[in-house]
């Protein structure tokens, strides 16, 4: 059984997916697949997965994103969150590019989605920002 969790806005997906553990690995091993600017970071585990469709993330990531071991987890959510707020109120406001903002992401405070899915998702939205010349927040990132 699936639970769609969330979006595809132009590039993002953000899905929570309940999987049946037969011929699952237990691991907590995470499953990144990069193929053509599509980035997927999956922890069958968490349950969750992010998928990125947006032409040049890859290449971005690679040559401003900061080394995993700078972030702590708690600050990924907290900048997520703050990130994830204001993209759902621009999509239920008008005025904002509706090709840019066309669904709400489901992301819940206090939910444990991984240290990778909130590396990406964090990465993704500065990214983003840079690449649409928007600001979702006041604060400059860290990368």
């Amino acid at each position: 059984m699936k639970a769609l969790l969330s979006i595809l806005i132009i590039a993002l997906l953000f899905a929570s997916c309940k999987t049946n553990n037969a011929g699952v690995s237990s691991s907590n091993e995470v499953d990144r697949e990069e193929t053509q600017d599509t980035i997927r970071i999956a922890n069958d585990e968490l349950e969750y997965e992010v998928i990125i469709i947006d032409s040049g993330f890859d290449s971005w990531m690679l040559r401003r994103a900061r080394p995993k071991s700078y972030y702590t987890q708690s600050f990924l959510e907290a900048r997520n969150i703050q990130y994830v707020t204001e993209w759902n109120r621009r999509v239920v406001t008008s005025g904002y590019n509706t090709s840019l903002y066309d669904m709400q992401i489901n992301y819940t405070q206090g939910v444990d989605y991984g240290f990778d899915v909130n590396y990406t998702l964090y990465h993704y939205f500065v990214f983003f920002e840079e690449k649409y010349n928007q600001k979702l927040t006041t604060h400059n990132p860290r990368f």
